[in-house]
């Protein structure tokens, strides 16, 4: 396992901070130090090697200290597991070991104006020219975009719709920092633009036509199985400030901990996210074992971690009451990250309706 305690003392004294200013560059070196950028790659290639258990339970230690330090450890990791699962022997010796140790930091560059759910509908064109390729368009909502040094860029080309890598300081390129949204506050979004950007051909990621269904689609599910661990770690934290408070607020002469309702909370929210774990773990099991069911069983666990993590982090701000709605208060923001949890990497409504297909086709 990764030792990561520097990076959660951390967390727990400037995560506030970070929420406002973003995670520092420093943080990122760090991390990249630790192994984490390259947590589930192979040792050949610099990574650390862990098994899709002990994958799910660093994101979880993540996920219980910041939700941006961890949305680290997912919007690289999708590139990386993208490359590691559909590159050529060529481009996995050329890329891996530069994203496994942090060297290169990796970032997802697929939302649009007109695409996010339905990622089919991008708007963004690769134009073959000779032995290259000219990539245009703009992508909207990349994490950490104004950080990474390449992108996994989704668009189209004559032949269907096609993923690649594109270098950050190719002419062409412009990175303008995105406004904070709801949560994720410390991701560094950015916008990215691209005017007809040269890129050699061998930077397509699989052949046209498998670029959404296959190279994007091993890094959203990647990013689903670490989103979901992560959620079972931010609802954990958030379980652990409300009771710790219930515990210590004393109102008259009663503490908080005395009355029913409280306590009440405090067991469905212990109930919801031990449930989340064990779907993550059923996750964890059947990815490790190859199961065709992995995927399934990973838009399962994504699902019900990000309804717990909403559920319970709102419980929480309302048992810390003013507390939780501090300015530095963590449970405060964990409460907007897990609204955001339920929309990336799969809207919760499109999740019911896959999990709803799965469904029928077992009863037929």
């Amino acid at each position: 396992m990764i030792a990561v305690d520097e990076l959660v003392a951390a967390a727990a004294s400037e995560g506030a901070r970070w929420d406002h200013d973003g995670l520092p560059d420093e943080m990122i070196t760090l991390a990249a130090a630790k192994g984490v950028l390259g947590a589930d790659r192979p040792a050949t290639f610099g990574g650390a090697g862990l098994d899709s258990r002990e994958l799910g339970e660093l994101a979880a230690t993540l996920g219980h200290a910041c939700t941006s330090l961890r949305s680290l450890l997912t919007v690289h990791g999708m590139v990386a597991a993208a490359v590691d699962r559909w590159g050529t022997a060529a481009q996995r010796r050329q890329w891996l070991p530069r994203l496994a140790t942090g060297e290169l930091v990796g970032a997802l560059a697929a939302t649009e104006a007109g695409a996010g759910t339905e990622l089919s509908a991008v708007a963004t064109t690769f134009a073959p020219d000779g032995n290259d390729v000219l990539v245009s368009g703009t992508k909207l909502w990349v994490t950490f975009g104004q950080r990474a040094d390449v992108f996994l860029v989704l668009g189209r080309e004559p032949r269907g719709l096609c993923a690649a890598l594109v270098d950050r300081d190719r002419p062409g390129v412009t990175v303008a920092p995105a406004e904070s949204g709801l949560g994720l506050r410390g991701t560094r979004l950015a916008t990215i633009g691209f005017d007809r950007v040269r890129i050699p051909a061998t930077q397509l990621i699989a052949p046209p036509g498998f670029g959404l269904s296959h190279v994007i689609g091993t890094a959203l599910d990647h990013g689903r199985y670490t989103v979901a661990w992560g959620c079972v770690g931010l609802a954990r934290a958030c379980l652990d400030d409300a009771a710790a408070h219930a515990a210590a607020r004393v109102q008259g002469d009663t503490a908080l901990s005395g009355h029913q309702l409280v306590r009440a909370a405090l067991g469905r929210s212990w109930a919801e996210v031990e449930g989340a774990q064990a779907l993550c773990a059923r996750a964890a099991d059947t990815r490790g074992a190859g199961s065709p069911e992995a995927l399934i069983a990973t838009i399962a666990a994504k699902y019900a971690a990000a309804g717990v993590a909403a559920t319970v982090s709102e419980r929480a701000v309302q048992i810390l009451g003013a507390a939780g709605c501090a300015p530095d208060s963590r449970i405060g923001r964990f409460y907007r990250d897990a609204k955001v949890m339920q929309i990336i990497e799969g809207a919760q409504e499109v999740a019911e309706v896959t999990m709803g297909e799965h469904v029928l086709r077992g009863a037929r």
